[in-house]
């Protein structure tokens, strides 16, 4: 279920500038669930920058800097790798920081945060998906260490500007994390199958990888489209009694396909919990 929430625009501190943290800055200054003016954004990559300071934010190459440079109260948004956690903390240092840290870090639990900025913050946990670039994702929110529900509220005002908002306990941010951050690869795994299979038949490369790339686009929007409707109805209304559909999906249950799928989700579902104990 999507939300979406109106708040003032808050001032943000965003650490890391890469290309999800430019995707929600996008999103939701279009949106406007932020102003530009109010904005400071770190990252030591000056490639980056240009990028950065045509949406109108104030860019520093040092997280010191930055800090010194946001507004009073800013919220920060944290958006570099899970590993970089520890240099960012060695950053912050003696300052510590004590207000709302929305993290966005794969598999770094909210206690673990909040004790890398200093032991004060209010952390909320956030898990968006890759399609928040095309403002298609969906994020998950979490409460996490010291946060309130109202800063779960702010942050899920911010990321309902890049697609829907599901609020979620913490503990299933790795069982989400399987299903939908990683979930765009299964698909983009299917389509590779396709366009083999395509190949196969005789297409050349180009017209196979036009034919699956607009099917499964076409099917998606079906999907999206026909909210009352399940997948296996989706299926079905498409499956002919002995045809060529039923022939296709006969031959991947009698490999194992379903199954296979459903182990795989969960295996990243382990894999991600396996990884929280290292970050």
């Amino acid at each position: 279920m999507s939300e979406h929430h109106t708040h003032p625009p808050v001032p943000l501190l965003v650490i890391g500038g890469g290309a999800m943290a430019q995707a929600i800055l996008r999103g939701a200054l279009d949106a406007g669930a932020l102003d530009p003016g109010r904005i400071v954004v770190c990252d030591p990559d000056a490639t980056k920058h240009d990028a950065l300071r045509a949406l109108g934010v104030r860019v520093e190459h040092a997280t010191a800097s930055a800090m010194d440079a946001a507004h009073p109260g800013a919220v920060m948004l944290l958006c570099v790798k899970p590993q970089m956690l520890a240099t960012v903390a060695e950053e912050i240092g003696a300052r510590r920081f004590d207000g709302l840290a929305v993290s966005i870090l794969a598999g770094a639990r909210s206690h673990r945060v909040r004790e890398a900025l200093g032991g004060t913050a209010r952390v909320v946990r956030v898990m968006p998906n890759t399609p928040a670039q095309l403002r298609m994702g969906v994020s998950a929110v979490a409460l996490g260490a010291g946060a309130t529900p109202e800063d779960a509220d702010l942050a899920a005002s911010l990321f309902a500007a890049v697609g829907a908002v599901v609020r979620i306990d913490e503990g299933m941010m790795d069982a989400f994390t399987a299903l939908a951050g990683s979930g765009p690869a299964y698909v983009f795994y299917l389509a590779g199958a396709m366009q083999r299979a395509a190949l196969e038949m005789g297409f050349d490369a180009t017209q196979g990888d036009e034919i699956v790339r607009a099917t499964i686009e076409g099917a998606a929007a079906l999907l999206a489209r026909d909210r009352g409707v399940t997948a296996d109805e989706l299926r079905a209304r498409v499956t002919s009694r002995k045809g060529t559909t039923q022939a296709a999906t006969d031959a991947m249950d009698e490999a194992g396909v379903m199954d296979a799928i459903v182990r795989a989700v969960l295996a990243a579902r382990d894999r991600g919990a396996a990884l929280s104990e290292q970050v």
